[in-house]
C-alpha cells in the first residue's frame, strides 16, 4: 500500500529522521522543503526526495521560504544567500526539478505546498528557530515528514547522543565512523520532470532587486569581498586545495598569510557540502590535510553537537559551570579598559590589532579564525561583566559575519568563555579561563602588516555601515 514503506525501496540510514507518524499518501509530488542545505548537488535530502518521488512515480519539487525576520540577519546575509539560491534554482531546473523561493515564514510556505504532497522532506537545521520551524511543519502535515541531515560529514547522533564537553571526547567517535561516512550521496535523476507544477515565486535574476521589496534590516551593506553561490564556493575550494592546503598547518594562524579555506560562509548557507570539501581535501594526500579535516569535521561537528544538546548555546548560561563560577569570582576585578557596544562596534579601542579584526569583520563579512579568538577574549576583558561580554560578542558576530547565526559562531564565542576548554592558571578578570594577549599575536605574525592590510580594506570600502551608535541616535 502507498502509505507503507516497501522493504528495501528507500534505504533508511542514520541521516534520515521521520518527524511525524503520518503515512506516505497519494499526492501530486514529493516536496523537498529546502532551508539549510541550499544546493542542488551533494545533498542527501534532495536525493532522498528524488528517490521517493521515483519510487512513487511522481515528480519532485523544491521550495524555499524567505522570511524577512530571521534573528540577526540583514542585507549582507540576504544578498549572499539569494546569490546562491539563484544558482541553485538553475542547477535544479536543469535536473528537471522545479524550485521556487517564496516570501513568508518558512513553515507557512512548506505547509502550503505540502498540502498537495505525497510526503515532505526537509534538511536539518541545528538552531532553535530552525528546529521550531520543522516541528511546526511536521505537526501540520497530513503526510509523512522526514528530516535528512546533509550538512555534516558524520551524522550528529551517530557520533554522540549527548553534549560533548571537548573535542577529545568527540574525536575518537567521529574517527570510528569516518570510513563509512566519507561516501558521496547517490545522486538520483528524477524520472518525471516537474517544471511548472508549483506557482512562480520571487524573480531571482537580480537578487538586489528581489530584496528591495522585502522589509529587511539594511543597516549593513553586502560584502564587497565575498559573493554567494555554489560555483564561487567551489572556485574558492579549488584555490585552497592547490595553493593554501599545502601550507595550511604551519600558516593557518597567521591572518596575513591567507592560508585558511575561507569557505565558512558557503558552508553556513549550505551552498557547498562539508562532505564534498572533506573528500576532496583527503584525496590530495597532503600531510596538512589532517589538520584541515580536524577543523572541518571534528571542530565543526562539535559545534553542531553544542547547539543541538545545549538549549542555551547562544547565551552565557550555556557556558560550563566551572567557567562561569570562575569568571564570576572575578566579576568585580578592575578592568584595564571598559568599552561600550557602540565603541566596540566602531572599533574605537586602544588596541590596533583588535580594531583591525573588528573592521575586517565589519567591512568584509569575515574575520580570520585566530583573530576571532583574540577578539572574543578581549571583549571579556573590556566589559563590565562576563554575561554582558557574551551578549556583545553575539550581537557583533551575528550582525557582521556572513557565517554568523551559526553553531560554529556560538561555539566559538562560548569557547572564549571556557566551553570545550579546560581550566588554566588563575588570573584577574578571567579567573581560570584561558587568556590571550597581544604579545601572543606578535609571536605568531606581523601584527602591523595585518593592521595595514585592513586599513586598505577600509580605504576601498564604498558602502558605509550604519553603526549601532547611529541607530541609537536615530540617524
Amino acid at each position: 500500500m502507498l502509505g507503507e514503506e516497501l522493504p528495501g525501496a528507500i534505504p533508511e540510514d542514520a541521516r534520515a529522521h521521520p518527524l511525524n507518524p503520518e503515512p506516505v499518501r497519494a499526492g501530486s509530488y514529493v516536496l523537498y522543503w529546502m532551508q539549510a542545505s541550499q544546493r542542488g548537488q551533494w545533498n542527501h535530502a534532495l536525493d532522498y526526495a528524488v528517490a521517493w518521488a521515483n519510487h512513487l512515480k511522481v515528480p519532485a519539487v523544491c521550495c524555499f521560504g524567505l522570511t524577512s525576520r530571521f534573528p540577526g540577519a540583514n542585507l549582507r546575509h540576504y544578498q549572499f544567500m539569494l546569490e546562491g539560491l539563484r544558482e541553485t534554482r538553475e542547477v535544479l531546473r536543469r535536473r528537471g526539478i522545479d524550485f521556487e523561493v517564496y516570501p513568508g515564514e518558512p513553515p507557512a510556505v512548506a505547509e502550503r505546498l505540502g498540502a498537495f504532497a505525497s510526503m515532505v522532506v526537509v534538511d536539518r537545521g541545528y538552531l532553535r528557530i530552525q528546529r521550531g520551524w520543522r516541528e511546526d511543519v511536521a505537526r501540520a502535515m497530513r503526510c509523512r515528514c522526514v528530516e535528512v541531515e546533509t550538512d555534516v560529514v558524520v551524522p550528529l547522533e551517530s557520533a554522540s547522543q549527548k553534549l560533548g564537553y571537548s573535542a577529545a571526547v568527540l574525536r575518537p567517535r567521529v574517527g570510528a565512523l569516518l570510513s563509512r561516512s566519507l561516501v558521496p550521496p547517490e545522486e538520483r535523476e528524477p524520472i518525471l520532470e516537474s517544471r511548472g507544477m508549483i506557482p512562480p515565486g520571487i524573480d531571482l535574476a537580480d537578487p538586489e532587486r528581489a530584496l528591495a521589496a522585502l522589509p529587511i534590516d539594511r543597516t549593513v551593506p553586502p560584502s564587497p569581498a565575498l559573493q554567494g553561490g555554489v560555483s564561487v564556493g567551489r572556485g574558492r575550494l579549488d584555490d585552497f586545495l592547490e595553493r593554501d592546503l599545502p601550507r595550511y598547518e604551519e600558516a593557518r594562524n597567521d591572518p596575513t598569510a591567507d592560508a585558511t579555506s575561507r569557505l565558512s560562509p558557503y558552508l553556513h548557507f549550505g551552498q557547498i557540502s562539508a562532505l564534498e570539501v572533506a573528500m576532496r581535501a583527503r584525496a590530495t594526500g597532503l600531510p596538512s590535510a589532517a589538520a584541515f579535516l580536524e577543523e572541518l569535521i571534528v571542530r565543526r561537528e562539535l559545534a553542531r553537537n553544542y547547539a543541538w544538546f545545549n538549549p542555551w548555546y547562544d547565551a552565557y548560561a550555556g557556558v560550563p559551570s566551572w567557567a562561569r563560577r570562575s569568571l564570576e569570582r572575578h566579576a568585580e576585578d578592575r578592568r584595564p579598559y571598559l568599552y561600550s557596544l557602540a565603541d566596540l562596534d566602531a572599533a574605537r579601542t586602544h588596541d590596533p590589532a583588535w580594531n583591525a579584526a573588528q573592521l575586517e569583520m565589519r567591512l568584509t563579512g569575515r574575520m580570520h579564525g585566530y583573530m576571532r579568538m583574540y577578539w572574543g577574549k578581549k571583549i571579556i576583558e573590556w566589559s563590565p561583566s562576563p554575561a554582558q561580554a557574551f551578549d556583545v560578542a553575539v550581537a557583533l558576530n551575528d550582525r557582521y559575519q556572513l557565517d554568523g547565526r551559526d553553531p560554529n559562531g556560538y561555539a566559538g564565542i562560548s569557547w572564549c568563555f571556557g566551553t570545550h576548554d579546560r581550566p588554566w592558571k588563575e588570573r584577574p578578570v578571567f579567573g581560570s579561563v584561558r587568556y590571550m594577549n597581544d604579545k601572543g599575536l606578535r609571536r605568531k605574525f606581523d601584527v602591523d602588516a595585518y593592521v595595514r592590510r585592513v586599513e586598505g580594506f577600509q580605504a576601498a570600502a564604498r558602502s558605509p555601515v550604519r553603526l549601532i551608535e547611529d541607530e541609537a541616535h536615530g540617524a
